[in-house]
């Protein structure tokens, strides 16, 4: 019997809870609720969820608190924002923070859905096996090893603790080494919808992406490199 996937719902607002709630439900998925940031971030903590859907603005402690305290403590589950400020910056804050996604305000419940079924089936985060011997879908590099099927990265022998959204798009870069990507390619290829210009989404998650993989092994963030006035990519030769 296939396990029912779990979500969370964090929202100041009761309509807005119910509402997601009853079609979530519909989906398959079985819905959990808090009403504000506090018993989000304590709920989140201590149950087992495939997504959180959070809100920004909430009494006691607000949606960019909570993503970033859970995102401290390597949570690794994967975060949509939602949010009535569609403004640029805020977005960046949260993508910086660790977030998966952003929805704004007021916002089409069958798009929530929609977004996510696509980041469980991107993110995958039940599948934390081990490795397995026969697995061929392994990228292996020097200082880098990432299974795809267990959804691991290694950087020299250790862990490295990565958001779904970084490691979708280290798996992406991985794919083609040396193959230089222009933002707009990667905005395209790995969130797989407009985020209306915002290129600095890229940059936010190649500045964590490099912050992770540095914690552990210098020579692994070195592999990001900039290529200036044109994008980023991941480096494996020695030119």
């Amino acid at each position: 019997m296939e396990e029912v996937m779990k979500i969370l719902v964090v929202d100041d607002e009761d309509r807005i809870r119910r509402l997601l709630n009853m079609y979530l439900s519909r989906e398959g998925f079985e819905i959990e609720e808090a009403s504000n940031g506090e018993e989000g971030l304590k709920k989140a903590i201590n149950g087992q969820f495939d997504c959180v859907l959070l809100d920004v603005m909430m009494p006691e402690k607000d949606g960019l608190e909570v993503l970033k305290e859970l995102r401290d403590k390597e949570f690794e589950t994967p975060i949509i924002m939602l949010t009535a400020k569609g403004e640029e910056t805020d977005r960046l804050s949260g993508f910086e923070i660790g977030a998966d996604d952003y929805i704004v305000k007021p916002f089409s419940v069958r798009e929530v859905v929609l977004r996510v079924k696509a980041l469980l089936r991107r993110s995958d985060s039940q599948s934390k096996s081990d490795v397995n011997a026969t697995n061929k879908n392994i990228v292996v590099l020097t200082d880098l090893i990432i299974d795809h099927d267990a959804h691991r990265v290694t950087a020299e022998g250790r862990d490295v603790k990565l958001t779904p959204k970084e490691y979708e798009l280290l798996y992406f870069l991985a794919k083609s080494p040396d193959k230089v990507y222009e933002r707009e390619q990667l905005l395209k290829e790995v969130w797989h919808y407009e985020f209306f210009g915002d290129l600095r989404t890229v940059d936010t998650h190649v500045k964590r992406l490099r912050e992770k993989l540095g914690s552990v092994s210098e020579n692994a963030a070195k592999m990001i490199v900039t290529v200036w006035g044109v994008g980023y990519k991941l480096k494996v030769s020695n030119d």
